[in-house]
């Protein structure tokens, strides 16, 4: 008789990890907190160490034949600085691990590095070391931050209470909407190689797919506004998965309202045109990187007039559950769809 066998896509990633933790036990002290935020938490005595890791693999995270190698070089240390953001943190360091095919030259390593240096130019990080090794399955990038964050103001994703006003940054939609026109337009390469690639109409959506940017500066502009976030996660796997996780945290649930969420022009036009809503992209399209996070209802003054922060709902009892709110007042069931990365 054959062992049981569970598939891993049953599980998804947060599932996997969930089950991969309840054997986890943390040893020592300084270790605040372990997996289950967006980033480890290391007491350094005056202040707290953030530690994160993301991997990033050929065929699943990107797609080479439309990503440019310098572009994905920027990505792959935003999404890690992403993280340090949603502690309420400042990166310091970042150690690069690769896997290499034979496929790569010299100078496309050279180029991905151009890109992870522009990026750990504009975050303000060091990169400090890292391994490289063959790979049999294209290129696989691998990387680990390294942050700080005063005591009295890191954030986790518990800390939220009834009442408190949800808050997303920027705008919503555009990474999973710039994929949809990236996808098409490899799909019209590989019919006629002939044809050159329309993107000019699509620049901004096509942008926030390939070269996202960790939202470090509202965490600056919050320091300086003396706001301190009672929750927060980034939005990487879509908003409705990360309200979810909020909720699940910090056990309250969550009212949004749709006629709130922020979605820009370009990203509205180009999910009509593709016979998407918009809506939906914005809920469940992933990879925007932008900061999901709760204030005190005492912090509203020092927002509301902030342009780039948007009071998308609030926290409401768990019985409550989490819910979408329409325009025309209807309640419907927040449901996490966001992409599964175990799925085939």
């Amino acid at each position: 008789m054959s062992e049981k066998r569970t598939e891993l896509s049953s599980l998804g990633e947060f599932g996997l990890i969930g089950r991969l933790a309840e054997n986890i036990e943390l040893k020592h002290e300084s270790s605040v907190k372990g997996i289950g935020d967006d980033a480890a938490v290391i007491d350094q005595g005056n202040h707290y160490a953030l530690l994160s890791s993301d991997m990033l693999v050929e065929g699943v995270h990107f797609d080479l034949s439309y990503a440019p190698i310098q572009h994905l070089g920027y990505k792959s240390i935003a999404v890690n600085v992403s993280d340090i953001a949603a502690m309420n943190g400042v990166p310091e360091q970042i150690v690069i691990s690769l896997g290499l095919s034979n496929r790569f030259g010299l100078e496309a390593v050279e180029a991905l590095y151009k890109g992870m240096n522009a990026a750990a130019k504009d975050f303000n990080v060091d990169i400090v070391g890292g391994d490289t090794t063959a790979s049999k399955a294209g290129l696989i990038i691998s990387i680990a931050v390294h942050g700080k964050v005063n005591k009295d103001k890191v954030v986790y994703r518990s800390g939220g209470g009834n009442n408190d006003i949800l808050c997303a940054t920027g705008d919503l939609g555009g990474a999973f909407i710039g994929l949809q026109v990236l996808e098409r337009e490899k799909q019209t390469f590989l019919a006629n190689p002939n044809m050159q690639p329309k993107l000019d109409d699509y620049q901004y959506v096509v942008q926030r797919q390939l070269k996202p940017k960790a939202r470090m500066d509202v965490i600056h502009e919050l320091n300086e506004l003396r706001v301190i976030p009672t929750s927060m996660i980034d939005i990487s796997d879509g908003l409705a998965s990360e309200v979810m996780h909020l909720s699940d945290h910090s056990g309250h649930g969550f009212a949004v309202y749709e006629e709130q969420l922020p979605i820009d022009r370009e990203t509205y036009n180009t999910a009509v045109e593709f016979n998407l809503d918009p809506i939906t992209a914005a809920l469940n399209g992933g990879e925007d990187y932008e900061l999901l996070f709760t204030i005190d209802q005492k912090d509203h003054d020092k927002l509301k007039n902030h342009p780039d922060i948007h009071f998308i709902g609030h926290a409401q009892p768990k019985e409550k559950g989490n819910v979408l709110i329409t325009k025309k007042g209807n309640q419907v069931e927040l449901k996490a769809q966001g992409w599964n990365h175990l799925s085939d």
